[in-house]
């Protein structure tokens, strides 16, 4: 699968790590199938923002009562890496539930994406279009 994705939401995820620098960001990717349309910017609760992410609760609960009633669908999750790293660290393994979800990591000036299935993290290509 190929992720599709608009500049707006490519330029808008790289805002949202380089505002928060030097803690993480994070927050909810909302699309229909393999389009990401949206992305839903979230408080980070963690007690340590600079080095880990924790989505606020609230921010989960109102992106899926919204999918459920009028969509569009939470296709996942992302969040930054001040420390440049591109790919999911440790911690994010031990996060994710393998339930096939999309993980965006925007880090080193870029953004990166993965599904999260049976045996960890699997690297996702994307195009970025504008229709």
């Amino acid at each position: 699968m190929t992720l599709e994705l608009s500049s707006d939401v490519m330029q808008r995820l790289l805002d949202e790590a380089a505002n928060a620098h030097p803690c993480e960001c994070c927050g909810v990717l909302l699309g229909t199938a393999s389009r990401i349309e949206e992305v839903v910017p979230a408080a980070n609760v963690h007690a340590e923002p600079a080095r880990h992410f924790e989505i606020d609760p609230q921010t989960l609960i109102d992106a899926h009562r919204a999918a459920r009633t009028r969509g569009p669908q939470v296709l996942g999750y992302y969040h930054s890496h001040p420390n440049g790293r591109t790919g999911p660290s440790p911690r994010d393994a031990e996060l994710a539930a393998g339930d096939g979800v999309v993980w965006a990591i925007i880090a080193a000036g870029g953004v990166t994406f993965w599904r999260s299935g049976d045996g960890g993290f699997h690297a996702l290509p994307y195009v970025v279009r504008d229709r």
